[in-house]
């Protein structure tokens, strides 16, 4: 993977990757494992934010937890699809919009809290939008990448020496995955911040400082949450977005889910129930690159029966925030 940007430099892409592997990692901490100050990375940290839509949040591992998630694929009326994406964008159980083929699509993921809240949606409010024409929706079975793998793990910014220095060590008896109401204080700061500080969590809660630390490792631990960074790959020069749409043979899922998650042009993908076997996200410099991906290493995969690819033209939502407008 190469790393060259217009926009950012190597230590931008190096910075991004060891947040990758620890969010939470102090400058001081991830200045020491780079090679440089903790003022150099305090200054970058802030231009990736400014400049590269760099956030770091906490999310709900639904995998972990065992809840439902779904991608869905809404087909609007011309002229629409923006209308609706952003009346989504509002609900507290869509964590990523965007609006793909020619702008005439919306798709998103969504994690329904409850079977009443899947339904309210799935079965009430969309099937009543009038200028919705289509609805497809595939319920995620399996993860094969994405979550709290980063994609950037792949492009070998970071020696495996850097990587073991930077990764949290390992919670003593594994805790279940599981997500308590009295958490609920804790997680909605760390769902707009998660980098937000011990002092910061504990007037949050009303908990003493050792408490928030001990519930956040366990949360952290545990793989009920974990802390996502957020970034417009197209500011190190990445803006070829794709939706892949991805058909097998149901004898090659699991190998053909398995071998997407070696592909460094892979961000995200899933085995799902419903209109197709995988939904993956590509990541690519140009539509260029993204052909010779699927036509290339893509399209060699044995028990591949049908690719269907939608791109990215806008963002609406991002997880747990909604990109300014642009």
């Amino acid at each position: 993977m190469r790393r060259e940007s217009p926009t950012f430099d190597e230590l931008d892409v190096r910075l991004l990757s060891a947040l990758e592997v620890d969010g939470r990692a102090s400058f001081s901490r991830l200045g020491e494992v780079l090679g440089v100050s903790d003022q150099t990375v305090a200054r970058r940290y802030r231009r990736l934010c400014a400049e590269g839509g760099l956030r770091i949040v906490a999310v709900r591992d639904g995998t972990r937890l065992g809840h439902d998630q779904w991608t869905l694929r809404l087909r609007c009326v011309p002229d629409s699809a923006l209308a609706i994406a952003q009346a989504l964008a509002k609900r507290p159980d869509t964590s990523w919009i965007g609006i793909a083929s020619g702008g005439t699509e919306v798709i998103f993921g969504t994690r329904p809290r409850s079977a009443d809240d899947r339904d309210d949606l799935l079965l009430g409010k969309l099937p009543r939008t009038p200028r919705v024409m289509e609805i497809r929706a595939h319920q995620t079975l399996h993860r094969f990448y994405g979550g709290p793998t980063g994609w950037l793990g792949k492009s070998g910014a970071l020696t495996p020496g850097q990587v073991a220095a930077l990764r949290p060590g390992p919670v003593t008896g594994r805790p279940a995955a599981r997500i308590d109401p009295e958490d609920e204080p804790l997680l909605a700061v760390l769902e707009r911040d998660g980098r937000a500080t011990h002092p910061e969590l504990q007037r949050a809660t009303g908990r003493s400082e050792s408490a928030v630390k001990r519930r956040l490792a366990a949360l952290l631990g545990s793989g009920a949450v974990y802390i996502d960074v957020e970034y417009h790959a197209e500011a190190i020069g990445y803006p070829a977005f794709a939706f892949l749409w991805i058909t097998t043979a149901p004898a090659a899922l699991r190998t053909v889910g398995e071998a997407l998650a070696e592909h460094d042009e892979i961000a995200y993908a899933v085995a799902t129930a419903g209109p197709c076997s995988i939904v993956a996200t590509s990541v690519t410099r140009s539509t260029a690159d993204l052909y010779a991906y699927l036509s290339g290493p893509l399209g060699r995969l044995e028990g591949v029966q049908d690719v269907e690819v939608s791109l990215l033209l806008r963002r609406v939502k991002q997880l747990t925030y909604q990109p300014p407008a642009r």
